[in-house]
């Protein structure tokens, strides 16, 4: 690029990308480009501006009052560039194109993959992106158009439908060994705000718990391995025939069940079959998800 050639988008979204990571070989995995590559354009951008817009520390890139302005332009344009796409993606007349699903893995194998499996052969025309993600995605930027999510408040921000509660229990290997102090683990600190992190800690004492993770997933498979007991959502809980619930539901644990959307996306055809398809086939699964049908129970130890 010579000195006179103007900035273009590339330009704004490798500087932002740098921004945004603090590292320019951070920058250049997220863009799909090589280290080298990211050098030498941020010096090409540079010389375009006849100015520096990044400070170069051992810890890595600080954008200058320059670098700060480019970056804000960046993520404005980024902005725009996204609701065009809502607003386009919005306009279509029939479920056609690619949908972009997420969800925490806790909800993929058994949940959503079948579902998504009998939406497609529904709906040909329309091909999945299933991102598996514990945190939420930005669906203001279209990183996803759909996610099925777990909580107790949707975020402002987004538009869709209750579809279930969500019940929790404790359980424990049916053959595990009985003792007066069981072994506990528990979802970390990290996630729900640290509320499962709370209850865990307040049934069991901080001693007694040995193994704390950060998905529902990896809970399940560590209480099905006998390593300790601890508190499952009943869907999980109940469908594996090696656990049993310690005692009854939980209701300080209890959530809802959320399909959720942008507001611009809302009426495309894609998202609006994905989720009135989702909403039907998960309405037959809200004895699972509230925990009505309950196995056996044993008293807690």
């Amino acid at each position: 690029m010579l000195a006179k050639d103007p900035l273009a988008w590339d330009d704004f979204r490798l500087v932002k990308a740098i921004a945004d990571r603090g590292a320019l070989t951070h920058a250049a995995a997220h863009l799909g480009i090589n280290h080298s590559t990211a050098f030498r354009r941020l010096q090409q951008i540079e010389a375009v501006l006849g100015t520096a817009l990044f400070e170069r520390h051992r810890t890595g890139y600080v954008p200058t009052q320059a670098g700060e302005a480019m970056t804000a332009a960046a993520a404005r344009m980024e902005a725009d560039v996204a609701g065009f796409g809502r607003a386009v993606a919005g306009r279509a007349q029939t479920p056609a194109g690619l949908l972009r699903i997420t969800a925490a893995a806790g909800f993929v194998a058994e949940l959503l993959v079948p579902l998504v499996g009998r939406f497609l052969v529904r709906h040909p025309a329309v091909r999945a992106d299933l991102v598996v993600a514990e945190e939420a995605l930005n669906l203001s930027r279209r990183d996803a158009d759909v996610a099925l999510r777990a909580g107790l408040d949707p975020p402002p921000n987004l538009v869709g439908r209750r579809l279930s509660g969500i019940a929790w229990a404790v359980y424990g290997r049916a053959d595990r060994p009985r003792g007066p102090a069981e072994s506990w683990v528990g979802l970390s600190d990290s996630v729900a705000g640290g509320r499962f992190a709370r209850f865990v800690r307040a049934r069991a004492g901080a001693d007694r718990v040995v193994l704390q993770l950060n998905t529902v997933m990896g809970l399940r498979e560590a209480i099905a391995a006998g390593i300790g007991v601890g508190p499952l959502p009943c869907y999980a809980g109940d469908a594996d025939p090696s656990l049993c619930r310690l005692g009854g539901v939980e209701a300080e644990l209890g959530a809802d069940l959320w399909l959720l959307t942008h507001p611009d996306l809302r009426h495309a055809p894609r998202v609006r079959a994905f989720m009135d398809f989702a909403a039907e086939a998960i309405a037959g699964m809200r004895p699972a998800f509230e925990g009505y049908a309950a196995p056996g129970q044993e008293t807690q130890s």
